[in-house]
């Protein structure tokens, strides 16, 4: 059993690797300046889309992403690429289809649960916030930006009601 749901099985990856799309070739009509073979290496695409996974399922930043599965600026680049490409809908299309070949998905009948309310508790009713009640507007704690008074307070003090 699979501890780790982002490493492709070869089977799983027996069907992506068709879909991935094809690296982008040199132009004949273009003069470059570095020889061919130069640049970038080209990255492992098994290993790159297990990247990838791992950031979908883990969550992680892609910076947080394990070494073993290249750079994760690489792993991102990749991603984008894909993404425009429609690699991801095509993987999903592709999944679904062998799901309906293992078991039979019964379009017929479909149903979706979901609430919507009112929150009981908030709103006008409320006030304000706790910590603020019965100070006057610029002894309020702000609501953003850098914490203390405004220059414009230090330079108004005199005109405070």
């Amino acid at each position: 059993m699979r501890t780790r749901p982002w490493e492709l099985t070869d089977q799983l990856w027996e069907r992506f690797a068709p879909l991935i799309p094809a690296r982008p070739g040199r132009d004949p009509n273009r003069e470059y300046q570095r020889k061919p073979g130069g640049g970038r290496h080209v990255a492992d695409p098994r290993k790159t889309l297990e990247g990838i996974l791992y950031v979908l399922r883990t969550g992680c930043q892609w910076n947080a992403v394990p070494r073993c599965y290249g750079g994760s600026a690489t792993i991102h680049r990749y991603f984008q690429q894909w993404a425009r490409a429609g690699f991801f809908q095509a993987a999903w299309k592709t999944g679904l289809m062998a799901y309906i070949e293992l078991d039979h998905i019964d379009w017929e009948w479909q149903s979706i649960d979901g609430a919507m309310t009112k929150a009981p508790l908030g709103g006008e009713a409320t006030g304000p916030n706790p910590t603020d009640r019965g100070k006057k507007r610029y002894q309020a704690a702000s609501s953003g930006g850098r914490q203390g008074r405004s220059p414009l307070d230090r330079r108004n003090r005199s005109k405070r009601a």
